[in-house]
């Protein structure tokens, strides 16, 4: 008898299982610690809710560059993402570059294409169908906003100039582009490096890691938001596990 199966079928079947599992020991339907920046997951601790709302207000008020920064595991991503869900689609368009490690001549195109424009041709005409977009977009009453995650990862300067030359997209009295980039705290290094870039940044924000507290109340939220009804971690457990990761904050 033919024992194999198609790969396909062979990862749902352990998807399946893993799930089952979960249902059967944790009591819960989904899982609720996986390393995916899934919003359902967000938690508004006063942490992140007071980076939310800088985020928002850099945002609402067109304040042409917004840094959000943040060690290993904080929460930028996932906090990133559900700043984006607060953005209604019939006001923002919104472009999110999630692997800023290209290169730097194709920067400006990965940009593009985020936001829906064609990124081909030379740089000039990227630039002329930029403008054109911002443009069309301001006479329709929407601001147009691109999220650069993980920027620290941005390796050529030459993208950071880009960057720069993004934010110069500006009327008389507003910035027809709002960059929001996302990043660890050593972000601020290759900002420096060109002045022009830094005076721009209106509105930073830095979020610590949880304390006791915050870490208590975020495992509950997240083992609620999976379905769990009953307690799986004991307060000695969670106890040991703020220890574990309390060595990182600040």
């Amino acid at each position: 008898m033919d024992l194999l199966v198609p790969l396909a079928d062979a990862v749902h079947s352990h998807d399946e299982t893993l799930n089952s599992v979960y249902e059967l020991h944790r009591g819960v339907r989904l899982r609720p610690f996986a390393n995916v920046p899934d919003p359902k997951f967000y938690v508004p601790l006063v942490k992140h809710e007071a980076a939310m709302e800088r985020m928002l207000y850099g945002i609402h008020a067109r304040k042409g560059i917004v840094m959000l920064t943040g060690k290993i595991g904080s929460g930028k991503t996932l906090l990133s993402r559900a700043v984006i869900l607060k953005l209604p689609r019939s006001r923002y368009e919104i472009g999110l570059v999630s692997s800023p490690t290209i290169p730097g001549n194709e920067f400006l195109g990965e940009i593009l294409f985020q936001l829906g424009v064609d990124p081909h041709g030379t740089r000039v005409e990227q630039l002329r169908r930029l403008n054109d977009q911002l443009l069309a977009n301001y006479h329709r009453n929407i601001d147009t906003i691109v999220v650069v995650d993980e920027a620290l990862a941005i390796e050529h300067d030459r993208s950071f100039e880009e960057l720069h030359l993004l934010n110069n997209f500006q009327l008389n009295d507003r910035f027809l582009i709002t960059l929001v980039l996302v990043g660890q705290p050593e972000l601020r290094e290759p900002i420096a490096r060109i002045p022009q870039l830094a005076q721009r940044v209106a509105v930073q924000h830095h979020i610590d890691y949880l304390d006791r507290a915050e870490t208590k109340a975020y495992i509950l939220a997240r083992l609620a938001a999976a379905g769990g009804e009953s307690p799986i971690f004991s307060p000695s457990a969670i106890s040991s596990i703020y220890h574990c990761t309390a060595v990182y904050v600040d």
